[in-house]
């Protein structure tokens, strides 16, 4: 039989959590044992205000489970099928069947691929996996490095999110790791099909950078950065920029893109004077460049088409999923708690799910902000 089973909990402090995450994850409750020719992998995500109880909880599922083999990582925010957990002790876990040879757990990285063990590495040369799915630590300036370096060495699809904590920055690779980027790639067998759903709203064209120097912008289509972003904002946000802060920021363009695709920076600095524009990524001259604000209408207009698109996709319904979301989206975007879970639900129906809400989000070979990315297993 192929397994995906679920189970999530908000029961107080860990150990109680983790005793609801045994029970509905035991062998009794997700089936029986894995069969011979295959192999069992779990996936677990907790808030990160157990995020100190990691590793007590991680052993605690080894133990009732006798699954070996774990990913996952530490949220300020979880998720599972319809259901999200914010600042409280929570924990999401999905166990699953595939091909015994069919995936492979690397641990934390923290410069480039050349730190994997021979073992990761011997799989990698011998299967060519196609798929990842990757936690990283966003306090690792290598991050957006690690991302690319990773989907070269392995010429894969890559999913995943950073570490959003107000503590521990802590991934699950087999045991609780830090300080890198870590996860599970899989075999060509293993299929997965996947989406991209944007949370922000263009205010304009894209402009092209015509001076800058490290993450400054000086000059867009040379005029001033700060008079063309006003012109976009239009008349209303421009008058009060503090009411701005935190709602308009900047957008790369994705080179190539057929679907408008783009990666959201954050506005990190205004020098009024000189009308220059701070953003949280290196610029270059040429590169292009527009506005975007956040908007919850086209937000969950674009998560309601991007679940609807992949679910058109599929040959049939999936096995079940990750789902890995920004920690400004949830009910910071959405309305209350569980509405964006709900959304994926009303078109997915009930697919066993769990994520995290982090602190940048990964697709591919690309490191965003502000999305939802869901994978889902064929």
């Amino acid at each position: 039989m192929t397994l995906f089973k679920t189970a999530h909990s908000d029961a107080g402090d860990w150990a109680a959590i983790a005793k609801r995450l045994a029970a509905g994850l035991s062998p009794e409750n997700a089936g029986a044992a894995a069969e011979p020719e295959r192999a069992r992998l779990g996936f677990l995500y907790v808030t990160d205000v157990i995020a100190d109880d990691l590793g007590s909880i991680l052993e605690t599922l080894r133990q009732k489970t006798g699954i070996k083999d774990w990913v996952g990582s530490v949220g300020m925010g979880i998720c599972a099928s319809g259901a999200e957990y914010f600042d409280r002790p929570a924990a999401a876990a999905m166990v699953c069947d595939f091909p015994a040879d069919g995936f492979k757990v690397f641990p934390a990285i923290a410069e480039d691929t050349a730190e994997m063990p021979a073992a990761a590495k011997a799989w990698i040369e011998r299967i060519a996996p196609p798929f990842g799915i990757v936690h990283g630590d966003p306090t690792n300036g290598h991050a957006q490095h690690l991302v690319e370096d990773l989907a070269l060495a392995t010429s894969g699809f890559l999913v995943g999110g950073l570490t959003s904590s107000r503590g521990a920055q802590s991934q699950v690779a087999g045991r609780v790791v830090r300080g890198g980027m870590s996860g599970v790639l899989f075999a060509p067998g293993v299929e997965v099909a996947t989406g991209l759903s944007q949370g922000c709203v263009p205010l304009g064209p894209a402009h092209v950078v015509s001076e800058c120097a490290d993450n400054v912008i000086m000059t867009l289509d040379d005029e001033r950065a700060l008079d063309v972003l006003k012109a976009d904002m239009g008349e209303l946000l421009a008058r009060d920029l503090a009411r701005a802060a935190g709602y308009v920021h900047a957008a790369f363009p994705v080179a190539g893109s057929d679907t408008g695709d783009y990666l959201v920076r954050n506005l990190v600095g205004v020098d009024p004077a000189r009308g220059w524009l701070a953003v949280g990524a290196e610029v270059e001259t040429g590169d292009r460049v527009m506005f975007v604000r956040r908007d919850p209408k086209s937000a969950i207009e674009d998560l309601t088409q991007m679940v609807r698109n992949l679910k058109n996709r599929l040959p049939g319904p999936p096995k079940g999923g990750v789902y890995f979301s920004c920690v400004a989206r949830g009910p910071n975007m959405f309305g209350k708690e569980g509405d964006e879970m709900a959304l994926i639900e009303k078109q997915l129906g009930d697919v066993p799910l769990v994520g995290f809400y982090g602190n940048g989000e990964i697709s591919n070979n690309r490191l965003y902000g502000y999305t939802g990315v869901l994978a889902l297993f064929l």
